[in-house]
This record gives C-alpha cells, structure tokens and sequence, in this order.
C-alpha cells in the first residue's frame, strides 16, 4: 500500500511500510464516516520502512531545509479541536537541507515502539497512531500523514466468576438474572438465564440490550454519550412463576472497541448489559450491569525457542489481568414502588422511565 502526496507538479512523496505483503489490514471508521484499510500493529512492534521522494520532471531542482518523519500517537477532543495530546512522539531526520535532483529514497525505522492504547473513533473523541512526513521549504512546509491502527492485546483467566441479580417490586414482580461471566472478549458469546420468582403483573415483553458509554473529561467539563450498540427481544408476553428464559448473544458481529479506564486521563469507556420489560401499560423497568469487553489475540503466541505445545503464560505485546479471589454479588432488596408510575428501585444499579 503507498500513501501518495504531490508537491504541486515538482514531486510526488510515497510512504512504504515494511512486510506490506503479510501485514494484516483491518478496517477503521474515518473522520469521514466511512470505514478504510489501515495496516495493523500491536504494542512493542517496530515501525520500519522507506520514504520515496520522486520528482516530476528530470533534471528539475527541488529546493527544501530539511526531510523528516514522525512517529505520533494522539488523543483528540472533538470539541476541543486545538488542543490534542501527543502520548507518543518520535522524530527522525531524513534529509539535511539541500537540493534533490533525481527520485530519493530515505529509509526508516522507529524500533520496538510502545503503544498503550487501543486505536479509538468515538463520538466525542479519537485516538490515533500516524507517520508523518514533513518536507521543510522556505514558504510552507509540506505534510503528508499515514494512520495505523493499533490493537491492544488483553489476557483475563478462565474462571471468571457469573454475575448473579435479583430485582422485582414488593409483592408485585421478582425475578433473578444470571450471566456466565463479567468479562468477555469482542469474539464471546453472552449466556445467561432470567427466571420468574414472583409474577403478579401483566408483561408484554422482555429486551437485552448492549449499551456503550462514553466519558470525555473531568469535573464540570465531563461530557457522558451513550448508544444502544444491540437490542434484542428475548420474550413476547406473559411469563409465569417459574418459568426460566434463556439469554445467547454473540458480540462478533457488531463494531465493539474494548473496555477503556481513564484513558490519557482524557476518556473512558464502558459497556452495560440492559435488561428492559415492558407491561401492558408501556411502563418500563430496567436493570442495568457493567460488563468489560477485552481484545483477544487471534491466534496463540508461543515462546521463542520452545520445544513444547504448551501454551504460553503471557502474549506479547498483552495486559494480563487476575481475577479477584473474592466476588461479592449485592444482596436481594425490597425495592420501593411508585403506584402512580409503575417505576422501580430496586438499588443504585437500576432506573425506570
């Protein structure tokens, strides 16, 4: 793949990177909407590959202070368009000023470059990984930008402990919800179950729902966006005591980005599992719970060197997180009811509307 830029009808500049050939592509969305090829990296991995200046006309002097290329890594507020935050930048110099009279090629290479973060297009904020090419001349200097995409590895155990939740209104609706587990990778399944312990009012229908917020900022200047990134209709009409709903729902078709904390101290962002029903009368109760989505590697890394098929402990370039020896799951309550409302609260977890 080259990235190609014209200096007005003096030169052309390509951006080469190396391994084009086997390096994975992934698509990402663009400023513009659209989703585009970026060649993908991981932490750690070095940046290498060669810069071609090639002039348009033979024997045509080409005049500039200077060659040089960066590697950046960047946090951009969309409502605060001037004031980005370089995480990562690395400079190297090309070219010392002088004159090109014939095509040029200036190799690169930015080694075992760390990356962080996940690459991030979200509502109110980007983060991004891009080379960029600068070419010094007396009047404006030119500029050429090529973005990476960059995926951050996660390695959570195995026994994961289910979450386990009771809700209800007093003498009215009770029901207990379980998931297999609190953390799943972008590729899971989400299994579950919900059952009836108490039904003495008339539902229409059950819905689950994958909700992603996203928080920008601290204090008074904290910007909050939510979206419903998947719905589904898990039963239509009435339930009855006893009766259990099971709950399947696979995340690999949707466009999910991992959990993120207090990224650059600048966003985060967070998934909820939704649990919504709805009575004969419109009224709407709901059950909120916090789940991470984390980035698993395609494919098992092993060892340099390893004489055996044994899985290795870590994964180049991934987090690895234990799980916590104990998990406390909130005890059932008697929640309040508003007669006039219909609404509940059945802890600090759950809204009505």
């Amino acid at each position: 793949m080259a990235m190609l830029f014209g200096f007005g009808q003096s030169a052309e500049i390509q951006i080469r990177l190396s391994n084009e050939d086997t390096r994975k592509i992934v698509k990402a969305r663009g400023d513009d909407g659209n989703m585009h090829d970026h060649f993908l990296y991981y932490d750690g991995e070095s940046v290498a590959g060669v810069v071609l200046v090639n002039l348009k006309k033979a024997n045509h002097k080409f005049e500039h202070q200077g060659i040089r290329i960066e590697f950046i890594g960047q946090i951009e507020v969309y409502y605060d368009r001037g004031n980005q935050q370089d995480f990562i930048s690395l400079t190297r110099e090309l070219a010392r000023p002088g004159d090109l009279t014939q095509n040029a090629q200036f190799p690169f290479e930015f080694n075992n470059v760390e990356k962080p973060f996940e690459t991030y297009m979200g509502t109110n904020v980007k983060l991004r990984y891009f080379l960029r090419v600068t070419v010094i001349r007396r009047l404006t200097d030119l500029t050429k930008e090529l973005d990476l995409v960059v995926h951050a590895l996660s390695s959570y155990p195995d026994n994961d402990k289910s979450i386990k939740m009771e809700v209800g209104i007093e003498d009215c609706l009770h029901i207990e919800f379980e998931y297999n587990k609190n953390k799943y990778h972008l590729q899971d399944v989400i299994v579950g179950k919900i059952y009836f312990l108490l039904v003495r009012i008339k539902i229409k229908y059950m819905e689950i729902a994958i909700l992603k917020t996203e928080i920008v900022g601290s204090g008074p200047n904290t910007f909050k966006e939510s979206e419903t990134v998947a719905k589904f209709e898990i039963m239509d009409g009435a339930p009855v005591r006893g009766e259990s709903i099971p709950i399947r729902l696979f995340l690999a078709g949707y466009d999910l980005a991992p959990s993120m904390r207090d990224v650059g101290k600048k966003f985060s962002v967070k998934y909820f599992l939704n649990l919504v029903l709805i009575d004969e009368e419109d009224r709407r109760y709901f059950k909120q719970q916090e789940v991470t989505l984390w980035r698993k590697a395609d494919k098992v890394m092993r060892h340099p060197g390893s004489q055996d098929d044994e899985m290795p402990t870590s994964i180049p370039g991934t987090q690895k997180f234990n799980a916590q020896s104990v998990v406390e799951h909130p005890k059932p309550e008697s929640p309040r009811s508003d007669p006039k409302s219909g609404s509940t609260s059945p802890d600090d977890n759950s809204d009505s509307s």
